[in-house]
């Protein structure tokens, strides 16, 4: 994520009580509200760049997803023909068996 510099003396826009004449009022206030839009702005570019990095996670979330779905059916597809081989070996071994004793009495019968 982008470093958006806040920090908490960059959010300050308050800087005190101290008593202020009515002469520096105006100022002191003026002095709090570009302080204050500073501060905003700052909020602003850091909550931007959180939804960025939320959207960027969501469709990387969203990949990873995808991914799985796609192993997890050939993983299915890849047991179902496991299967079948282990039914033909079984299948074949019972035959082979069969033919192998039908020879040694054909041997034998000879």
């Amino acid at each position: 994520m982008a470093d958006t510099g806040l920090n908490k003396k960059k959010l300050v826009t308050f800087d005190g009580h101290e008593k202020i004449s009515a002469l520096k009022a105006a100022a002191k206030l003026t002095d709090f509200g570009e302080r204050q839009n500073e501060a905003n702005e700052l909020l602003a570019e850091a909550i931007a760049a959180l939804g960025d990095r939320i959207a960027s996670l969501e469709e990387r979330q969203n990949r990873s997803e995808e991914a799985l779905q796609a192993i997890a059916k050939e993983l299915s597809a890849f047991k179902k023909e496991l299967d079948r081989v282990r039914l033909s070996e079984k299948l074949n071994s019972g035959t082979i068996e069969r033919l192998s004793n039908a020879l040694r009495l054909a041997e034998e019968n000879s």
